[in-house]
């Protein structure tokens, strides 16, 4: 009964910062022509309710793709179908064809943050759900800037794979997996630790002649699953065609705004959008995706475990977000995720990790005025990670994960024994460099001939530090259970 007690109380702090933060400013605020984020989720209730669904991917005179045209999976369109039909019954204006554009109102706002919230169930310490709950980056994301947790539905979804797999429920895992990628299609960056760690698991089942039969499973769960959420778009293939042009717009080039990538960053010294042809840039990125994730994706398949599974996600999403094709600064949040449940296992470099994640998304957090709830926000969360936890006092060798590597090393180098020093150097150091570039971003104006200085300057030094957390969990994933004696037993 105390257990539950004190869940209930940690919920309710989690949900009371969440609409303290939704009282700020938001995206696009009061700023025609286009407004923001915050009303690209309530046209899309406007078009998938007054068009037919032949013409919701479409460009014409009801439908400007211009303007916030929809450009996330079949399952989107219908949540946001369902909403609308919610919204009619409220107020019709909410959602009028071209007469709603644009519209604000408290009472909308609170339907929009209502409308999108989940509750997802997770058998978590007390300690460890706190600390995800007030994770800021995504608190700051839903309540903030776009005022609603549209977006994060296909997370609640991700999140159900992965406990669902995680538990052995993998038929259940498979469809939440599915329908986080039918929602929104940039949780592909999960789908292949996912698909990997099943095939992992097929293999072994197979040796005992069980593998054959799970796979055909998990097959038909996905295919029927991909059908029903796609099956008004395959009557013609030009249907099928244009959803899929809305979903990868390859056209908007390797970057668009600025993002804590290592495309973005490089720019800063080698224009590639602008040497390279456009066919060319897609493969580059490809070529660098698929190289950092490759290692342990076969690690995985070859070695499945939950622990593995758990770093794999990290690490496959981390790899999207540095080297794939237009990703949005908000996509550091897919990454998010899977940390936030190693954060009981690693807290310091989870903690730290979480930390820089929040401060990447900096230059767009200050253009929705939401400095103040980002500096309350990230403070109370480190302050509870770290007493929590007690990070600092879980920086050995074990505590990050790094012995199995470092024991490797000292065959050949008999002294390496300093890298959790290094490592603690180097976390004070990125702090220090989060705030000074912080204040220096709020408080000075940047030189006429260099406007976007400051925040070109947070996605470097943010892209820096996620490349470290790149070989970090790597390191971990290779050295981790070679001998797999210590991996969770496959039935």
């Amino acid at each position: 009964m105390e257990k539950w007690y004190l869940m209930t109380v940690v919920v309710l702090i989690g949900l009371t910062v969440r609409w303290t933060v939704s009282l700020n400013s938001y995206s696009g605020a009061g700023k025609p022509p286009m407004f923001g984020d915050y009303e690209a989720q309530r046209h899309w209730q406007e078009i998938t309710f007054n068009l037919p669904i032949k013409q919701w991917y479409f460009n014409s005179s009801d439908n400007n793709l211009l303007y916030w045209g929809l450009d996330y999976p079949p399952l989107t369109a219908y949540h946001s179908l369902l909403c609308a039909y919610v919204a009619r019954f409220i107020n019709p204006d909410w959602i009028a064809l071209h007469a709603s554009r644009g519209y604000e109102s408290q009472a909308h706002k609170l339907f929009m943050r209502t409308t999108g919230e989940r509750a997802i169930g997770v058998q978590v310490k007390i300690a460890h759900a706190l600390c995800i709950l007030l994770y800021p980056g995504l608190i700051l994301i839903d309540y903030g800037h776009f005022q609603n947790m549209y977006n994060s539905v296909s997370l609640g979804f991700a999140l159900w794979g992965v406990l669902g797999v995680s538990c052995d429920w993998d038929l259940l895992g498979s469809l939440a997996f599915c329908l986080a990628i039918n929602y929104k299609q940039m949780e592909l960056y999960h789908s292949l630790p996912f698909f990997c760690f099943l095939l992992g698991k097929c293999f072994k089942k197979d040796l005992r002649g069980k593998g054959s039969v799970l796979l055909i499973k998990l097959v038909c769960t996905v295919v029927a699953s991909f059908i029903l959420c796609w099956l008004p778009f395959f009557t013609e293939r030009e249907q099928t065609l244009q959803v899929l042009r809305r979903l990868f717009p390859v056209d908007r080039g390797l970057f668009e705004d600025k993002v804590a990538n290592i495309w973005c960053s490089l720019s800063v010294f080698l224009k590639i959008k602008n040497i390279l042809p456009h066919h060319i840039q897609i493969m580059l990125s490809f070529c660098f995706t698929f190289l950092s994730l490759l290692p342990a994706c076969v690690k995985l398949t070859l070695q499945p475990s939950t622990k593995g599974f758990k770093l794999t996600l990290v690490s496959c999403a981390l790899s999207f977000f540095l080297f794939s094709f237009q990703v949005h600064e908000k996509s550091i949040l897919l990454v998010s995720l899977p940390v936030c449940l190693v954060l009981n296992e690693i807290p310091f470099m989870s903690t730290w990790f979480l930390l820089v994640s929040t401060f990447s998304m900096l230059p767009l957090l200050l253009k929705d005025e939401l400095l103040l709830p980002s500096v309350v926000t990230v403070m109370a969360f480190f302050i509870v990670c770290a007493t929590t936890f007690s990070i600092f006092e879980k920086t050995s060798e074990e505590d990050l994960k790094l012995k199995p590597f470092s024991t490797s090393v000292r065959k050949y180098l008999p002294r390496f024994t300093f890298l959790p020093r290094i490592i603690r150097y180097l976390f004070f150091f990125s702090v220090t460099t989060m705030v000074l570039l912080t204040l220096v971003t709020v408080t000075l104006e940047p030189p006429e001939k260099l406007p976007d200085l400051f925040s070109v300057l947070v996605c470097f030094v943010s892209c820096l530090n996620f490349l470290f957390f790149l070989v970090y969990f790597n390191i971990i994933i290779m050295w981790d259970c070679r001998s797999g004696r210590n991996q969770k037993k496959v039935n």
